[in-house]
């Protein structure tokens, strides 16, 4: 299992142009196939004058499925130049379909690839790209001696706080990566005295979308 990986959680489009002619990329998070071809009918409806509509989708952790398609431009031209974006940049779980409205003027194959290629980097930027990252929640109880110490330890390595209740005691949870719970369990053991109570909820993948915590099933 990846600890951590690369994902759209808020898709955009984004428009190049080249020689006139026109490639609108448009970017989408997608949980699976089904969805990604849905997707991929309504924007060939939306566009349906559009000289093509090429699309290049990746699911899984290790990018287990990968398709793409050309939808008409000379073979190798747009798919897979738009995948090679995808799995360079590491992006899982997303689909871009880029639609082409064509100018006049011929390309060449080194100018489809540049410009298929392009338009994906386009609508990738102009999208909300997010690290998800596996972990689980902690919840912590404490006296309030032990509390600043705590306080320390979370904002030392900026981890979030999700809630917190003070009443004879102290119960705090927060949320970590996986990579950090032995660390962050051993260091508040250790500086409480062992006066502190851990115990691990439940696992979850969360990521940081523009200063907000999000947590996924």
């Amino acid at each position: 299992m990846l600890l951590q990986y690369q994902t759209v959680y808020q898709g955009n489009s984004a428009e190049i142009v080249e020689k006139k002619s026109r490639f609108i990329a448009s970017v989408f998070p997608i949980r699976d196939e089904t969805e990604a071809l849905a997707i991929i009918e309504q924007i060939r409806k939306k566009h349906w004058n559009a000289s093509h509509n090429c699309f290049a989708y990746v699911l899984g952790e290790r990018f287990e499925l990968q398709r793409c398609s050309d939808d008409g431009e000379p073979n190798g031209t747009a798919g897979r130049p738009m995948l090679d974006v995808l799995l360079g940049e590491e992006i899982h779980d997303t689909l871009v379909v880029v639609t082409r409205y064509f100018g006049g003027t011929l390309l060449g194959t080194g100018g489809l690839v540049r410009a298929y290629s392009g338009a994906v980097k386009a609508g990738l930027e102009a999208s909300n790209i997010i690290t998800k990252i596996y972990g689980c929640k902690l919840s912590i109880q404490t006296d309030y001696n032990g509390l600043g110490k705590i306080q320390y330890i979370l904002g030392q390595r900026g981890l979030t706080v999700l809630d917190s209740d003070y009443s004879d005691v102290v119960r705090i949870e927060i949320l970590l990566p996986q990579t950090e719970e032995a660390a962050v369990t051993a260091e508040i053991i250790d500086k409480t005295n062992g006066q502190a109570v851990i115990a691990r909820g439940d696992e979850c993948c969360f990521a940081d979308a523009g200063g907000e915590t999000v947590i996924f099933a």
